[in-house]
């Protein structure tokens, strides 16, 4: 079974972030700074101190800015796959296709975080011989993300996207998906397209699997969900000592 160093991580951080732009208009919204730190550099200094060493950041809006900041930090395994236009988190993961080197892959959100056991997420990945899973966390009445219905095995029955209630669910998507790189022959012909509402749907037919972690759920999308992250890294952010740098 692979271990994290040996697998890729895309990072999607193309969003236009338009809720945010009162709060901070010269930058992407996961470069939002949080206790001093772009959030984006927490996310890959937690997920390098777990071990994984290649990261692709699916760039758009100020792309500049990203690409500018972690090419500095020397010669790490950073690279970038620029949208020209939107394509959405699907058509993103296509874009970053040529850059994607491992049999599995990790794909995630440049504006939430969750703690996650990667190294049981990828064990059970691999015992349930998944084409695709997704981590999950407890709903706690947020609208914001899509809602996930488990079979006993792990296996997902049903998945409707944010702001569709899943009636007898209480699990959230985390924004969290590990690959087999066969994905990629399961994606819509087009280059504009959604993982959560073009293909997600899609694959709860075929091997798809959800992964309970317990969260929270960090997410900067909003004023206030950027004011909530201050105080959860400022309170339990001890592992951030070090920066992507290190």
């Amino acid at each position: 079974m692979l271990k994290t160093k040996d697998i890729d991580v895309v990072i999607l951080s193309g969003g236009l972030g338009k809720r945010l732009r009162k709060v901070i208009n010269d930058r992407p919204k996961p470069m939002a700074e949080i206790n001093g730190q772009p959030f984006l550099e927490i996310i890959v200094t937690y997920l390098r101190k777990i071990g994984f060493k290649s990261f692709i950041f699916s760039t758009g809006y100020k792309a500049g800015k990203i690409k500018q900041y972690f090419i500095k930090k020397g010669s790490q395994r950073y690279y970038f796959s620029h949208e020209k236009i939107p394509l959405g988190t699907g058509g993103a993961v296509k874009n970053a296709k040529k850059f994607i080197k491992s049999r599995l892959f990790l794909v995630l959100n440049g504006d939430s975080f969750c703690k996650v056991d990667f190294s049981g997420f990828l064990k059970f990945h691999s015992r349930k011989k998944a084409v695709f899973s997704m981590v999950l966390v407890k709903n706690m009445n947020n609208c914001d993300f899509g809602s996930v219905k488990l079979e006993k095995t792990g296996r997902v029955s049903n998945f409707k996207e944010k702001g569709i209630p899943l009636a007898g669910s209480n699990l959230l998507n985390a924004g969290i998906y590990l690959f087999s790189s066969r994905i990629f022959s399961l994606m819509p012909r087009k280059k504009r397209f959604s993982l959560e509402y073009d293909l997600l749907p899609l694959l709860v037919k075929k091997r798809l699997f959800g992964f309970r972690t317990q969260g929270p759920l960090i997410d900067i999308g909003t004023k206030q969900g950027l004011a909530a992250a201050g105080v959860y890294f400022k309170k339990y952010g001890g592992f951030l000592s070090k920066g992507v740098g290190s």
